[in-house]
């Protein structure tokens, strides 16, 4: 490779780096301070709460056990909504507003959510109904096959 080539490919590496560095600088906001309580009662109804209420981001964890972002804010939103004197109930509609029914591990039943609570069970029902089927039909079968023609007596031989 000729010299000028070379330092040419030097001089865009250079410049991709450059342009990366702030990329592989950034990382996530964490949490700057950890929740201060002002007594333990006090963190009693909130570990009790965040643990009602499903992290929006991960899905899977509930408010309490999420390390994301999102779940942070939404820990110091549930605090300060117990600061102001909200019950339990008013902070997690106050949730339900702002990110929908998801946000509870335990929705409330209503019309609505009738599918989300009944749903798995029509599914687990008719899947029994299926197999029922299956092994009705050949239980069916078999008794013809063995109500064949030798069944009668007449013992044909078939070649």
């Amino acid at each position: 490779m000729p010299a000028p080539a070379k330092a040419r490919a030097w001089a865009w590496l250079g410049l991709a780096l450059l342009l990366a560095l702030p990329f592989a600088a950034a990382q996530p906001a964490g949490d700057p301070s950890p929740l201060q309580f002002h007594d333990t009662a006090e963190e009693t109804r909130f570990h009790a709460l965040t643990a009602e209420l499903r992290c929006v981001m991960c899905q899977n964890q509930s408010l309490a056990d999420s390390h994301a972002q999102i779940a942070q804010d939404m820990r110091r939103e549930v605090l300060e909504l117990m600061r102001q004197g909200r019950s339990d109930a008013q902070v997690k509609q106050f949730l339900v507003e702002r990110y929908g029914e998801f946000v509870l591990y335990r929705p409330a039943l209503e019309r609505h959510t009738w599918l989300l609570w009944f749903g798995p069970a029509g599914v687990l029902l008719a899947g029994a109904a299926v197999v029922w089927r299956i092994v009705r039909r050949r239980a069916a079968g078999q008794a013809r096959d063995d109500a064949g023609p030798g069944a009668n007596g007449d013992e044909e031989q078939e070649w």
